[in-house]
């Protein structure tokens, strides 16, 4: 445990930061739930909409450090390409 005045405000920073950070990651992975959801049903339109939403998540998520750039792009274009598989499977 820290034994400095400065030391214990950085440790009281960094539980106040943890919990919001957690916050976020957590909303991401309920909407990356529910994104998923949305494709087993088949449900192009909601997909789509959810697509965006889940970018800004991520897109926030980056520009505040909580998620890392490229697992953010790599995670959204996994789900891109997913809604453009939906497609074509509902073209055909």
């Amino acid at each position: 445990m820290a034994h400095r005045p400065a030391a214990l405000k950085s440790a009281r920073q960094d539980v106040k930061r943890q919990l919001r950070n957690k916050v976020v990651k957590s909303r991401l992975r309920t909407e990356q739930t529910k994104f998923t959801r949305m494709l087993q049903r088949g449900d192009l339109a909601a997909a789509e909409g959810q697509l965006s939403l889940l970018t800004k998540l991520f897109q926030r998520a980056v520009a505040r450090k909580i998620v890392k750039a490229n697992s953010a792009a790599r995670k959204q274009a996994h789900f891109q390409r997913r809604v453009n598989e939906l497609k074509a499977a509902a073209v055909k």
